[in-house]
C-alpha cells in the first residue's frame, strides 16, 4: 500500500462529535441554582458526551443522572467514593449513545498518597466505538511530581484498556497548564510515558488563540484561591487515527458568565470541543 503525502490519514472524516469536560464543583454554594445554570448551559451546547469532574452523588441520585434526565441523554454513569459529608465526589459521564463498558481506576501516584482517579468508558457510537478516559489529578500548586506519576498511571491504564484503531479522548481536570511537564508528557513535548501514545490538545489546535483559562480570576469562586490564571482543564485526543478521527476542529470555553455578579456555575469554566468522528 503506497503512502500519499497529500493525504497521510486517507480521506479525512468530515463528521464530528461534540465533547464537554467540566469541573462542576460538587455540591458547594447554592447547588440547586448552579445545577439549573449548568443544565441550561449544557442544553444550549448540545453535546454528545459530557465528562464531569467533581461531580456529586447522594444516596438518592447523582449529578450525571439528573443531567441525563434534563437533557434527554439516557446513558449515564457515576464513579467515585470521596466522602464530602453527606455526598460523594467523583466522575460523571453522560452520553447520547450506549456506554457498553466502563472501569474506574485510582491514581495514587508513586507513594500511594495521591487522590486522583480516572474513568475509562467505551461508547457504542453510530460510526464505531469511541473511547473516553476522564481524569482528575491532584490540585496543589507544588504537586507536579505527583501529577506526573498520575499521568504515567493514566497512560498505562489507557495502554491496557484502549484499542488503537478507535478514537481515544482523554479529558478532565489535570490541575496543570499546557506548559507543565504533566501535559508535555501527553502532547509529545517531552518523553511520553507509553511508546506511541501521544495526544492532540484541542484548545491548542482549534481554540480561539486566547489563553483559554479555565481557572480564571475573573470568576469570583476561583479568585479567592489567589492562584494565577491557568488553563488546567483539557480535552485531548490520541494521534494518529485513520481519517484523522479524533482530530479537533473546534474548541471553546463553556459556562463563562458576562459579569462577576452573575451566578457562577462552578469555580472552573468548562470546555466544549468538536472532534472528527
Amino acid at each position: 500500500m503506497s503512502f500519499d503525502p497529500y493525504a497521510p490519514y486517507g480521506p479525512l472524516v468530515e463528521t464530528t462529535t461534540r465533547v464537554v469536560t467540566w469541573n462542576v464543583w460538587g455540591r458547594y454554594g447554592d447547588v440547586d441554582e448552579r445545577q439549573r445554570g449548568i443544565e441550561q448551559t449544557l442544553a444550549a451546547a448540545a453535546p454528545d458526551l459530557i465528562c464531569l469532574t467533581e461531580a456529586w452523588a447522594t444516596e438518592q441520585t447523582d449529578q450525571a443522572e439528573q443531567l441525563g434526565e434534563c437533557l434527554d441523554l439516557e446513558h449515564r454513569c457515576f464513579v467515585g467514593d470521596l466522602e464530602q459529608g453527606g455526598w460523594r465526589s467523583g466522575i460523571g459521564l453522560v452520553s447520547r449513545w450506549p456506554i457498553v463498558g466502563h472501569e474506574h481506576v485510582p491514581l495514587p501516584g508513586d507513594d500511594g498518597l495521591g487522590v486522583g482517579s480516572g474513568l475509562f468508558a467505551t461508547i457504542d457510537g453510530p460510526r464505531g466505538p469511541l473511547q473516553l478516559l476522564v481524569a482528575m489529578l491532584d490540585h496543589p500548586l507544588g504537586a507536579s511530581a505527583l501529577r506526573q506519576a498520575q499521568v504515567r498511571q493514566l497512560a498505562e491504564f489507557a495502554h491496557r484498556s484502549a484499542r488503537r484503531r478507535h478514537p481515544l479522548v482523554l479529558c478532565g481536570d489535570f490541575n496543570a497548564g499546557p506548559d507543565s511537564d504533566e501535559l508535555r508528557m501527553l502532547t509529545g513535548r517531552r518523553a511520553v510515558p507509553v511508546p506511541d501514545l501521544v495526544f492532540y490538545d484541542a484548545w491548542e489546535i482549534a481554540g480561539d488563540a486566547t489563553p483559554g483559562h479555565t481557572w480564571s480570576n475573573r470568576n469570583p469562586l476561583a479568585a479567592v484561591a489567589l492562584w494565577p490564571d491557568r488553563r488546567i482543564d483539557h480535552i485531548l485526543s490520541a494521534w494518529p487515527r485513520a481519517g484523522g478521527a479524533g482530530h479537533p476542529v473546534r474548541c471553546e470555553l463553556l459556562g463563562v458568565t458576562e459579569r462577576p455578579e452573575d451566578v457562577q456555575l462552578s469555580d472552573h469554566y468548562g470546555l466544549v470541543a468538536d472532534l472528527r468522528y
